[in-house]
């Protein structure tokens, strides 16, 4: 790598933080100061440094390394030689194994169905049997939730009926945004208050009536309750996306979600100002009467 840059200003942002020449100097000096220092090292002292942590106390460390590495990248700061490669897990995730089920049609009552049990399986040994169900059964197929996340079974007696997942909430959309009232940085200090139910899967062989509406409203205070236990912050709003070419969200309707607006189909990467995904309708339910406030302190 060649010389370093030599700036009056840094043109660098990573994840909603702006890199000042502040950073860069004080980054330069802990690198200068900790010439032994691994990555990861560095990575570490640097989070603990600008107490760069998780909303449950953990160090922001991936993020971290992907802030220096990019200001390594553009030539602001020079890192040390990588001592060995990391396997990122991300990488080549075999899908879900096949997983069998009793499929035999549920023709019921929600009255005959319950009572329903939702049992939170992250990490739990019913895991493997969400993503399996998920992966198959879902239209979307399954995606690894990234950041804080949770994933949901239903059960009525001994069969699934449904799978959840919550995670956490998309960086920018537009009308939930205005909808809130935020500005950006309070918005980037508070996202994590918001979770993102990025799947909801009714297995195709139940056939209840009112169900997808029964346990959205079921599952909005169980997903509070438990992030809160999980992840040591609680929750005031919940969001979903529901594909316009393929559902109403009529169930979302039925269980008081909110219709917030439209997405403009670009994606969070997009740089070409022209729609290349379906667009999809945001719903929302606020978990507080006083939400707003929560979100949006003055």
């Amino acid at each position: 790598m060649g010389a370093m840059v030599h700036f009056m200003e840094i043109d660098f942002k990573y994840r909603g933080k702006i890199a000042t020449v502040e950073d860069v100097k004080f980054i330069r000096q802990l690198i200068a100061d900790n010439p032994g220092d691994s990555r990861r090292a560095l990575s570490i002292k640097l989070c603990e440094a600008w107490n760069w942590r998780q909303a449950n106390g953990a160090l922001k460390d991936m993020v971290c390394r992907g802030f220096m590495l990019g200001l390594h990248r553009c030539g602001y700061i020079r890192l040390p030689e990588k001592r060995q490669s990391t396997k990122n897990p991300f990488v080549n995730r075999k899908k879900p194994l096949k997983v069998t089920v009793d499929r035999s049609p549920v023709w019921a009552t929600l009255k005959q169905l319950r009572p329903l049990r939702f049992c939170q399986v992250r990490r739990d040994k019913s895991e493997a049997l969400f993503n399996g169900l998920v992966e198959q059964y879902h239209y979307l197929g399954y995606s690894q939730p990234v950041g804080e996340h949770l994933k949901y079974i239903v059960w009525a007696s001994q069969r699934p009926v449904a799978c959840l997942a919550w995670s956490s909430a998309p960086r920018h959309i537009g009308c939930r945004d205005r909808f809130i009232g935020w500005s950006k940085p309070v918005r980037e200090k508070n996202l994590h208050l918001i979770a993102y139910n990025s799947r909801f899967l009714i297995l195709p062989w139940v056939h209840v009536s009112h169900l997808a509406s029964h346990i959205l409203g079921q599952m909005v205070k169980i997903v509070a309750r438990d992030w809160e236990t999980h992840y040591q912050h609680p929750l005031f709003f919940l969001e979903t996306f529901v594909d316009t070419q393929r559902y109403v969200g009529t169930c979302y309707r039925a269980a008081n979600w909110i219709y917030l607006g439209h997405t403009t189909g670009r994606g969070k990467d997009d740089h070409t100002h022209q729609v290349n995904r379906s667009i999809k309708a945001v719903w929302g339910y606020a978990l507080t009467k006083d939400f707003r406030k929560c979100l949006n302190p003055m």
